[in-house]
């Protein structure tokens, strides 16, 4: 039997990248999978669906307050239950602070944090009827340490932590445990994008001399997800190599 055998959970962005590999990897674990995106990739349902455990996709905009609500609403239906809620839905517009345009941290805040905010709203009341959830935000290094150029997404990881620690503190009553996860340089498209000396550079300063990957943050919240971790909760998990200690 695996660690979430009979669990259902919502993951956010998760066509491709870490989301698709947390998907992967709690379905393979025996968990029923909903999972959003802006637009959905068919072939991640298809890979999921392999696995044999039920899998819906829902096309969203997370940062849209109302059609999360509805989202929310339709996956309780489809599934009955949400037990597990990954925020892991983001995106990046870099430029240095004095050059960011209105736009660029808007989109950032709206997609990275407001659409957390979303989520945990639609969904706290269902898991607190249930006395039981494990809400899990993807954070990053980026929110601990700060990154040049990256004044907003910074911004929002550093936001996703501390409202996991809220969330933590409000509803431990309830059974619900909030946690985030702040992984490091993984190779993924986004870093993939990088010019090589800039990827090279990175590696030099990770004590374990190698990118993340997306299995790696994968494993962790497979552990937050589960009653591994049962007794954690407003915590940090940090999946970066040593690059930040």
């Amino acid at each position: 039997m695996g660690l979430l055998e009979g669990k259902v959970a919502l993951i956010t962005g998760a066509s491709r990248g870490i989301g698709k590999a947390i998907a992967l990897k709690y379905a393979a674990e025996g968990a029923d999978i909903a999972f959003t995106d802006l637009v959905v990739n068919q072939d991640t349902v298809t890979e999921i669906a392999a696995l044999g455990h039920k899998v819906k996709a829902y096309e969203s905009n997370a940062a849209d307050f109302e059609q999360t609500q509805q989202i929310v609403e339709q996956i309780l239906a489809d599934f009955g239950k949400i037990d597990i809620l990954v925020n892991n839905a983001g995106i990046t517009k870099d430029g240095l602070v004095m050059r960011m345009t209105e736009q660029q941290w808007d989109a950032v805040i709206a997609v990275n944090m407001k659409s957390a905010f979303n989520f945990m709203h639609a969904v706290v009341p269902a898991m607190a009827r249930a006395k039981s959830g494990s809400i899990i935000n993807m954070a990053s290094i980026a929110g601990q340490m700060g990154n040049p150029g990256q004044v907003n997404y910074a911004a929002t990881k550093a936001g996703l932590i501390a409202m996991a620690k809220s969330v933590a503190k409000e509803m431990g009553s309830r059974g619900i445990r909030a946690n985030a996860i702040a992984p490091g340089f993984i190779v993924s498209d986004m870093t993939n994008a990088l010019p090589e000396a800039v990827r090279e550079e990175y590696i030099k300063q990770i004590p374990l001399k190698r990118g993340g990957t997306p299995e790696d943050i994968a494993n962790a919240a497979l552990f937050l997800a589960s009653d591994l971790s049962s007794y954690i909760t407003g915590q940090v998990i940090p999946v970066n190599g040593g690059l930040y200690c």
